[in-house]
């Protein structure tokens, strides 16, 4: 333990001693029960006469802030200051009285440093938008029995932790020792050379050298954003659409330019114009599974949009969705399969098909940008986890994978369904929705004039969360629409969430109406 004793003042070593322990014990940073070091070891790091720790353990003691114990040693006490460890006495300047002398007056402590003010303008806004998130989440789950359609994520119940625990004992036995070591950034040999081939049952040929391991999609973006965006430089991007990409780009301070989708994907015409006017660094967008719409772009304006970048030499950031999760007759074939100028970097992951918190992810591209991506990752983390990557390598070398992906794909289309039956049966008219073809949720559009963000609280108090739809677009728009996770919502419980958060649109309504046809879903264009 370190106290800064100064020997120069008035003030007695004991009391200086006592002082910065209460203060310790007060601030929790000694937790209640506690034990403290004993009186001969702390005097040997102090530097003091052993008499001298024991004399400030005595008043500590004395005052409530411990309790000592013959043979065992001091203690911190369960409740400093209670009843029966009487409140520390005080002095008018601060300092706890020893044997009734007043001790001299502490000195001012300095003002603690104004972290908030010293974040960047980015940081700032990331902050913020942080902060806004929290609290819904905060509210979605704190209470159990709300049912939480707000979590776009994996259902724990489904990850095959047992499996992965004995491939991962197994690999540390086998190949610990240089696991454990520093590990080339480029990744693990031998899952790069699975991906190569994994890959292929998707329609993207990528060979092992063109596949960099990351810590995630998240690190994907972020090594592409440093790699390629200056300060002010413009990103198109598709909207609605991921909102942590949304923070990443721009937290390097590119100003984005939104590409709508419909029901066909990212507008192509509205693509091409924007590249004529304003000359974007990068186009980023998710072809399949997209979040939060759960659509998928048909071949057709993936062509096109690959046509418009390589004739304006523009780079397409692919942010792709495991094709295993897919709803329909064939998973959606990536941009970068249909990519022989070489313009997508496509960013892949395991974290929605086994457990998002390996962090595991990879990018392809072409070598020239694959090399500086690799460059800007060893700058941020020198290499991703050889010991993770060696664990899901054998993990999916024995087929594990395969079996798990078609259990719980099975089990995700079987909610989705769910999902739309309860939706068609429970929304009033003026509610549409996409049918997601892939992921795990699904973009609803409220009657006009509601607000999900203000929809939220009613919908918590009837027992029944969502994300609202807000966050996914720039620029103020979304407020009217919601998204709807299914992944991690019991099958039992979806129609009543649904049933739930009808009576809380009706409620809300300006007025009724009268009821109609459903028209098909469609994002709304912004």
């Amino acid at each position: 333990m370190n106290i800064a004793l100064d020997r120069d003042k008035p003030i007695p070593l004991a009391r200086q001693i006592q002082a910065h322990l209460e203060r310790l014990i007060r601030e929790r940073l000694l937790a209640p029960g506690m034990k403290l070091p004993a009186t001969r070891e702390l005097a040997h790091s102090l530097g003091v006469n052993r008499g001298t720790v024991a004399e400030a353990y005595e008043e500590l003691v004395a005052a409530g802030w411990a309790r000592a114990h013959v043979g065992q040693g001091t203690f911190v006490t369960e409740s400093p200051g209670a009843p029966g460890a009487s409140e520390p006495r005080r002095t008018s300047g601060g300092l706890p009285s020893v044997d009734g002398d007043l001790a001299a007056p502490a000195p001012l402590a300095p003002a603690p440093l104004d972290w908030p003010a010293l974040l960047s303008r980015s940081a700032q806004i990331i902050a913020a938008e942080d902060e806004r998130a929290r609290t819904l989440v905060s509210a979605a789950t704190s209470n159990p029995a709300v049912i939480s359609f707000a979590g776009g994520m994996p259902d724990s119940g489904l990850f095959p932790t047992d499996a992965f625990r004995r491939v991962l004992n197994q690999v540390i036995r086998d190949e610990g020792a240089s696991l454990l070591q520093y590990y080339p950034a480029g990744g693990y040999p031998p899952l790069r050379r699975y991906l190569s081939t994994y890959l292929l049952r998707f329609g993207l040929e990528a060979r092992p050298e063109e596949i960099l391991i990351v810590n995630g999609s998240q690190q994907g973006f972020d090594l592409i954003a440093r790699t390629l965006i200056d300060q002010g430089d413009t990103v198109a991007i598709e909207q609605p659409t991921y909102p942590r990409a949304l923070q990443v780009f721009r937290s390097f301070g590119a100003q984005l330019a939104p590409v709508p989708w419909d029901a066909v994907g990212p507008r192509v015409e509205v693509f091409e114009r924007l590249l004529e006017r304003h000359a974007p660094k990068l186009f980023y967008c998710q072809p399949s599974a997209h979040n939060p719409t759960g659509l998928t772009l048909l071949p057709e304006t993936g062509r096109r949009l690959l046509e418009v970048a390589v004739r304006h030499h523009v780079p397409i950031v692919e942010d792709g969705f495991d094709g295993s999760l897919y709803y329909g007759a064939r998973p959606a074939v990536p941009l970068k399969a249909a990519d022989v100028h070489g313009v997508v970097i496509y960013i892949g992951t395991f974290s929605k098909i086994l457990f998002p918190g390996l962090r595991l992810g990879w990018v392809v591209g072409a070598p020239p940008i694959l090399e500086r991506l690799q460059a800007a990752k060893q700058l941020a983390d020198l290499h991703t986890s050889a010991l993770i990557q060696a664990a899901v390598h054998r993990f999916c070398e024995r087929r594990l994978l395969d079996r798990h992906a078609a259990r719980v794909a099975r089990e995700y289309a079987r909610r989705r369904a769910l999902l739309l039956t309860a939706l068609k049966r429970r929304m009033p008219a003026e509610v549409t929705w996409t049918e997601p073809q892939g992921g795990f949720s699904l973009l609803l559009t409220l009657p006009p004039g509601l607000d999900a963000t203000e929809l939220l609280p009613a919908a918590i108090e009837r027992g029944v969360a969502f994300t609202p739809g807000a966050p996914f677009f720039m620029d103020g728009a979304g407020a009217g629409t919601l998204r709807l996770s299914f992944s991690s919502v019991a099958a039992g419980r979806i129609d009543e969430g649904v049933r739930r958060l009808g009576e809380t649109i009706k409620a809300a309504r300006p007025r009724p109406r009268g009821r109609g046809r459903l028209e098909p879903a469609t994002v709304p264009v912004v």
